[in-house]
């Protein structure tokens, strides 16, 4: 096995156990309002409006899933045309979750928070639609470095979930019981470590490309 298969391995099993926790809630949600779970203050808003939560577990999840595979390069070179199948199915599944997400924070009321959650959800939902949708573009003009930073910024904000359970499980151990505003400054560092991540590899890609690219400038023709 080759470094870069083996690193690429690894990418994808982090990325799995990441999604692990959201994976696991939005199963159980989707089992209490299958399973008539008693209805209480907390969860009455998905009895009463069911499809859009339902929507954006069922999406998300194979966002999370599917688009961990995408960031093995080996695999993606093995079989180009499952990536590119595999990524239609990414964009549909990455804009219905956060157009869901979007639809929930502006008409579920939802009893923890506070006005920065409100901000952070609309402000974050919205940049993961336009990130789907400018590398989708991108990839149509056959731009695959743009394409390919895009999507990424767009799969780090969808994975956000997984990594707020972290922050949040963090703060929590540190400072006792978060309040509203602390809990959504907890959520808002999830998505920032995820999209600081992202940033991080993009320009760690671009430098790669560059080396390589002035590597075979300077090569002899022969």
């Amino acid at each position: 096995m080759t470094k870069e298969r083996s690193s690429g391995k690894r990418l994808v099993v982090a990325l799995l156990l990441l999604s692990a926790i959201p994976l696991a809630a939005g199963v159980f949600r989707l089992v209490s309002l299958t399973g008539g779970a008693e209805m209480t203050a907390a969860n009455a808003r998905f009895y009463e409006a069911p499809l859009p939560v339902v929507l954006h577990i069922l999406s998300a999840s194979a966002y999370a899933i599917l688009g961990a595979f995408q960031f093995a390069p080996g695999f993606r070179r093995r079989k180009p045309g499952w990536h590119r199948a595999a990524g239609r199915l990414l964009v549909l599944c990455g804009l219905s979750a956060g157009l869901a997400g979007l639809w929930m924070t502006l008409f579920y009321p939802i009893p923890y928070g506070g006005m920065l959650l409100f901000a952070w959800r609309l402000l974050f939902g919205s940049a993961m639609v336009v990130s789907i949708l400018l590398g989708f573009a991108a990839i149509l003009r056959r731009d695959v470095n743009r394409h390919r930073a895009w999507m990424m910024r767009g799969y780090a904000i969808g994975l956000g979930a997984g990594t707020q359970a972290l922050t949040e499980l963090a703060g929590t151990s540190i400072f006792g019981p978060p309040g509203d505003f602390s809990k959504a400054l907890y959520m808002g560092a999830g998505w920032a470590i995820n999209l600081a991540v992202a940033e991080w590899a993009i320009r760690r890609g671009r430098a790669r490309h560059d080396s390589k690219k002035r590597r075979d400038e300077r090569r002899p023709r022969l």
